[in-house]
């Protein structure tokens, strides 16, 4: 299997959402979570009210039977947003939530760079 061909396969069970779908799905609760490394949302900019969860620990804090949640993984129902730089990495992160049973686990297409691009980088502080 190719890097691309797993990615295929993730992508296919997600509902993927775009940026400018984004500010409907934060008003009807969803969690946007940045998995960008330090250096790289340095480089790029913050997202003003994410959670910043970097890749390497994101099943421990998403999972709600994990000793290391964060207090907004209250059950499996959580409407998780992954967002990285592109729009990659993010959606092979949301399909591993999906395998926890975090069935509602998505990804932001294009990442942060979509989402600058569209004007929307203060879209969680903006509601």
């Amino acid at each position: 299997m190719t890097i691309d061909e797993l990615l295929e396969q993730a992508r296919a069970r997600l509902d993927r959402l775009s940026a400018e779908q984004l500010p409907a799905a934060v008003r009807a609760g969803a969690v946007v979570v940045d998995i960008r490394p330090a250096a790289q949302r340095a480089e790029e900019g913050e997202l003003p009210g994410a959670l910043v969860i970097e890749r390497n620990v994101l099943e421990w804090r998403c999972d709600p039977a994990s000793d290391a949640r964060l207090p907004e993984a209250v059950d499996h129902d959580v409407a998780w947003v992954v967002m990285c730089s592109q729009g990659y990495t993010s959606s092979l992160a949301a399909a591993a939530l999906q395998q926890l049973g975090l069935h509602r686990a998505t990804d932001l297409v294009g990442g942060y760079q979509q989402l600058q691009a569209a004007g929307l980088v203060n879209v969680l502080t903006d509601r």
